[in-house]
Order: structure tokens, then C-alpha cells, then sequence
């Protein structure tokens, strides 16, 4: 197998991608996405987060291009912004939360790597979302707790989302 062509980081920001792919130290990496259920849990998730905008104050956003590192840049499925967060093109100030919702082909390896990024920039919360079991995780630098009362929270804020709201 031929190595891959390194990609500077100027190159991967001026070049757009459908859908959009992770950079990873030089590589544009795709992503997996595309599924009916994994693109319904999404999009109920940025609207129940849009819908509690005013009351939480977070900023919604969809497949936002976030830089986790100096040469590393994530797209979370769903990511939720602070009230005083600066507008930026790409993000650059750690979320306040990132949100994954599982395909099918995810592996626990790949997805481990996505949760280390977040944390490692200084994202407070991290959820992960399983469509198919119908589970939901927080991940914090203390670890991973599953939201056994079916609802996701995050710590500095009143969000809470019923993982039921996102199964219909």
C-alpha cells in the first residue's frame, strides 16, 4: 500500500469535502457518516439543543470543523459552544460539549481517539450516543459514565437531554 501524500494544514482548510473529513497530523481522514439512523439522532439532537438555547445559553452547532491540536481537527457530529465563545470559522477554543453519535462501522479504537482529542483540548464534555442500543455515555477527564437514568447532562451547565427525544 502506497504511503498517503502529507497535507499541509493551510491545504486541508481551503479544501471543502462531502461530507467533511477529520485532519489528523497531515492526513485528511474520512469520517463515517451517511446512515438514515445515525443522521436522525443528530439532527434531533441539534434541535433539541438549538430549541434550549435561550434557557442553557449553549450554541449548537453541526459537523463544525474544531482544532483539537496544532495539526489535528475534529468534526463532532453535534458540538455546543458557550455563551462568550468567540465566532470563529473553525473553532479553536475548546466546546462545551462534543457530541458522536455511533455508525455502524465505528470502531471503540477510532472513537477512544475522537473522546482523547476532545478531552485532551479542554472539552468538559463529551457524549457518545449508541442509536442501536439506544444508550448514551458522558465522557469527562474522571472517565465514562453511561446515563443509566437515560439522560444526558452535561457539568457546568443545566443540560440534560432524555436520550428518549432522540429515538423517535
Amino acid at each position: 500500500m502506497p504511503a498517503s501524500a502529507q497535507l499541509a494544514v493551510s491545504e486541508y482548510l481551503a479544501t471543502s469535502y462531502a461530507p467533511d473529513r477529520d485532519y489528523l497530523d497531515g492526513e485528511a481522514v474520512e469520517r463515517n457518516v451517511g446512515e438514515r439512523t445515525h443522521s436522525n439522532v443528530q439532527g434531533l439532537l441539534y434541535a433539541f439543543l438549538l430549541k434550549k438555547k435561550p434557557e442553557w445559553g449553549l450554541h449548537p452547532l453541526v459537523e463544525q470543523r474544531v482544532q483539537v491540536g496544532s495539526a489535528r481537527f475534529r468534526i463532532p457530529d453535534v458540538c455546543a459552544l458557550d455563551p462568550g465563545a468567540p465566532f470563529e470559522e473553525v473553532v479553536t477554543h475548546p466546546p462545551h460539549l462534543c457530541a458522536e453519535i455511533l455508525s455502524k462501522d465505528d470502531s471503540m479504537t477510532q472513537m477512544q481517539e475522537r473522546i482523547d482529542d476532545y478531552l485532551r483540548m479542554g472539552v468538559p464534555n463529551v457524549w457518545v450516543i449508541d442509536p442501536r442500543t439506544r444508550r448514551g455515555y458522558h465522557y469527562t477527564t474522571d472517565g465514562m459514565h453511561e446515563a443509566k437514568d437515560g439522560i444526558l447532562r452535561t457539568i457546568g451547565s443545566r443540560a440534560a437531554v432524555p436520550l428518549l427525544d432522540l429515538f423517535n
